[in-house]
Formats: C-alpha cells, structure tokens, sequence
C-alpha cells in the first residue's frame, strides 16, 4: 500500500514567529545608537580625554616648575602679615589687592592676589609670592580659579575646558560629557548581554578579540565614566545652568557668607561675598588684625582673605582647602570692630552642596591628590583605548575594500509600544535638561529617517526597472 506524498500549499498554516523579548528587542536598538554615538562623539571625547590626561598631570608639573616662587627655606618665625602684603606693594604698586593667601606650610610662600593689573587677563589675578620669613619677593605669576592655577595649570585648564576658543568652545566638553555616560551605560548593556563564553579575550583573534578587549576595559571603566560624565555637566554652560536651577528649587544651592557689615551676625541669609580691592579706609594693618579673628573661629590653614571693594563691606576669610578632608569654612569680619559679623561652616551646607563640591574637586584631581590624579589619568588612558578599538572594530566590519559598515537601520521598529513610548518620553525629558545631549540624538534620528526613506524609494525604482 502506497502513501500519497503530502503536498504543501499556501493554504497550509505557517509557524507564528514569537513575540520578541524585550531584551531581544531593546538590543538591536541600544547596539545601534551605542555605534553611532561612538563613531561621531568620539572625536570630541578623544580630545576630552587627551587634555583631562594633560591636566590631571599638571598639578605636579606645577610644583616642579614654580618651585621657585611656591617654596622657600624654612626660617625662624614668619613676619606679620601687613609687612608681606607691604613688601608686595612695593615691588608691584600697579592694581589692587584683592586677595591674601598666607604662607599656609612652614615651606610656603605668601600669595598676594593683585587684581586691575596692567596686562593681565580678565578674570585672572596676579600672584605675588612672598617669603613669609624674609618679606622677600621671590616673584610673581598670574592665578586663575579657586584652586590658584598658575600659568601652565591655567593654560591646559582652558585647553581641556574649551580648546581656548572661549564660550562657544565650551561646548565641545559639555557634549562629550553629555553623551560619555550614553556610550558607557550601552556598552554595559551590549556586554552584559552576551553569553558567558562570547566576552572572553584569551584565545581569540580579529575582530572578536578587539570586541572582548574593548568591552573588558569599558566595564572595568563603566563607573569612572559616569562620574566624569556628572561631574563634568555641574559647571557645563547649558546643563549646568539647568543643574543649578534645579538645586536652587530644592533649596540645595552653595550658600555663602553674608559680607554686609549691617549683617550683625544674623547671617542675612549668606547671599553675599567679598571682593574687589583695597580702598581708602583699608590699610595693610587690618589684615593681622582680620586673620587674627578668623583665627579665633577656628579657621586653620589654608585661608584665603578677601579684601572688601568698601567701607560698607565686610572681609571675607575663607578657608580654601579643596583635599580630603575639605576645608570650606568662611567668617566676615567687621574692619572697624575686627569682629566677626557672619560665618558659614561646610558641615552646614545643603546635601546636594556638599555631593557638588567634592564631585568638582575629585573630577579636578584634588579631592585625594595624587592618587586623584593618578586615577584620573588612568580613566584617560582607558577611554583613548576604547575609542581606538571601537573604531578598530569599525574597520574589521568592512568588507573588502569597504570602511565599516553601519549596524542596520529599522531597530526601533522591533521595541513593542508598550517600551517604545516610555522610553522615547524619559529621552525628550532628559534631552531637555541636557540640551548637548538632546538636540544632536534628535538630529541624528532626523537624518537617519530621511536617508533611511531615501534608501528606500531607491529600492522601489530598482524593483520597479528589474520587472518592467
């Protein structure tokens, strides 16, 4: 008995492919925007991580080139101040005080600050060093920041900051802050997707060995990068705008010490700061008298004393130690009475105060010092790396004489609505207060539809011309 051979026709049920899973669906999408994110960010964090590597490294290139003016021979006992302050007049009569920062170690100098002085940049003040035990000028240099960079320290700051293009140059940094943590946070994802047995380096070659490579130092790095990344956007132009406004409404701002006389210690609501320069009713006595008080409120070295812009306004003394542990407590002190009309401790500070304050400093290689900086400059060496390999990687997905070819488009039509719609929501908010982050991801989706449709209508005509 012979069987009759099963025919198939196209009324024969077919397979139903299954729903994909969310994590099957959400890894086409996070792999493409992790390549292309790679390919065009990773210039501008190439360079980002260049020059962070060059500052990191700068603090102690400092110390060895203006050993001169940072350090003196310890001597029998250190002069008043106002004799310092005199000796630095008189070797510089140009401009104003502004600042003193007494020799804060028994090898130290005085730094005198100088601001309306001839031929020095805006925002920059000129660093007169003294010796604490002789009044001797041993020179002066131009200052930038809070951390009083000297000139090599200031120049590679710009560079690393905004290529000394200015403001407009600042918005390399802030995009290549922006999208860091975008990169990391996919890199992540992709690796940890992977099968066990597909992440490893030992006995592979080509481009699977460049993969394994480039995926065990990223996550290795993963949480460096993020916080560079956060702390790099809390003194961003845009995002760093929007930071603070967002602190501000949560009552978390950096407060300050009141330098109004008037404020009789009733702390005014620590709005206001001293500065500007000396004036008629300021005289180099005052200063001893002013250190002395601030001394008397515990405030320990290093302090840096800033001088009032006039009579209605108080001196501030604060103290400026950006190593663990901080110091960052500050008094004004009444010039007439030479009593402490207001002070401010950083115990007090708002939470989110505190977290910016050593994020800045850890992200700026001073919070632990050389081991800060030693840290920082591996995180340099190992973002380098991956962008050589990623776009090693790149290269090794070409085909004969091709340069890379790009991962597919279409991934987000594989993402269900249900994950789709959040997710592009949580994105739109984001960019908004990430503006370096948003208006290129929109951009780029822009483009990427456009030439996807052109691509497309290509095909149709090619089709069309084969049948006819």
């Amino acid at each position: 008995m012979s069987t009759a051979p099963t025919t198939t026709t196209d009324d024969s049920p077919k397979p139903v492919a299954p729903a994909p899973t969310r994590k099957a669906a959400l890894r086409p999408l996070i792999l493409r925007l992790h390549f292309y994110a790679g390919v065009l960010v990773a210039p501008f964090l190439l360079v980002a991580a260049l020059t962070g590597f060059l500052y990191a490294a700068s603090y102690q290139a400092e110390k060895i080139v203006y050993a001169h003016e940072l350090t003196v021979p310890v001597g029998d006992g250190k002069l008043p101040l106002s004799e310092q302050v005199a000796a630095a007049r008189k070797a510089h009569p140009q401009g104003a005080v502004s600042a003193v920062r007494p020799s804060p170690e028994a090898d130290a100098t005085t730094r005198v600050l100088l601001s309306g002085v001839p031929g020095v940049g805006e925002g920059h003040t000129l660093a007169v060093f003294v010796d604490p035990y002789t009044a001797k000028v041993r020179g002066s240099l131009e200052q930038y920041g809070a951390t009083g960079a000297l000139p090599l320290r200031t120049w590679i700051d710009e560079l690393h900051r905004d290529l000394h293009l200015g403001e407009n140059g600042r918005l390399y940094s802030e995009l290549a802050a922006s999208w860091l943590w975008v990169i990391a946070a996919g890199g992540l994802v992709l690796w940890f997707g992977r099968r066990r047995a597909q992440r490893k380096v030992r006995g592979t070659s080509g481009r699977r060995r460049t993969l394994g490579l480039h995926g065990t130092v990223g996550v290795w790095a993963a949480a460096g990068f993020f916080f560079l990344s956060a702390t790099g956007l809390t003194w961003s132009t845009y995002a760093g705008a929007n930071i603070d406004e967002l602190r501000t409404s949560l009552g978390q701002a950096t407060p300050s010490v009141s330098a109004s006389v008037a404020a009789g210690g009733e702390h005014a609501g620590h709005t206001g700061t001293g500065s500007g320069g000396t004036t008629a009713s300021t005289t180099p006595q005052d200063l001893d008298k002013i250190l002395a008080a601030a001394r008397a409120e515990g405030l320990g070295d290093p302090v840096e004393i800033v001088v009032p812009a006039d009579a209605s306004t108080a001196y501030v003394v604060k103290q400026v130690q950006r190593s663990w542990p901080e110091k960052q407590d500050s008094v004004a002190v009444d010039p007439t009475t030479g009593k402490v009309t207001d002070e401010l401790h950083f115990a007090d500070y708002p939470l989110l105060a505190k977290l910016t304050r050593w994020g800045i400093d850890a992200h700026s290689g001073v919070l632990f010092g050389l081991v800060n900086q030693i840290a920082l400059m591996a995180l340099a060496l190992c973002l380098v790396l991956l962008i050589v390999w990623g776009y090693r990687m790149w290269w090794q997905r070409g085909r004969a004489s091709a340069f890379g070819r790009p991962i597919p488009r279409g991934a987000w039509q594989q993402v269900p609505p249900q994950i789709l719609v959040p997710l592009m929501a949580a994105v739109a908010v984001l960019g908004y207060f990430v503006p370096l982050l948003g208006i290129p991801l929109a951009v780029f989706v822009a483009v990427d539809v456009v030439l996807g449709e052109i691509a497309y209508r290509r095909g149709k005509r090619t089709q069309g011309g084969q049948v006819a």
